[in-house]
């Protein structure tokens, strides 16, 4: 699911393990500087919104945008808090 900042990739595992969550930055957002802070804006995230779901057997991998250098750190929540929503609607369905 794609918003201005970054891309959220859900995979559903077989296995009942625990909650895996990975982060990417590709070298078209920037030098090893820019690719680190955004990495860090997307650990910071998912500590924050995706720690506490912990839902077993769950992947995430969060993909930063250039976007996510600019963007406010609320309204990249309140964009990852709209994906997960539109997310558990489809899981439901």
């Amino acid at each position: 699911m794609v918003t201005r900042a970054f891309i959220l990739q859900i995979y559903q595992r077989a296995s009942e393990g625990a909650c895996r969550i990975g982060f990417t930055a590709s070298r078209k957002i920037g030098g090893a500087v820019e690719r680190n802070r955004v990495k860090r804006r997307l650990r910071a995230l998912a500590r924050q919104y995706l720690t506490p779901l912990d839902k077993p057997g769950v992947d995430y991998v969060l993909i930063g945008r250039q976007e996510a250098l600019k963007r406010k750190f609320a309204l990249m929540g309140q964009d990852l808090e709209a994906v997960l929503s539109k997310w558990n609607k489809l899981d439901k369905s």
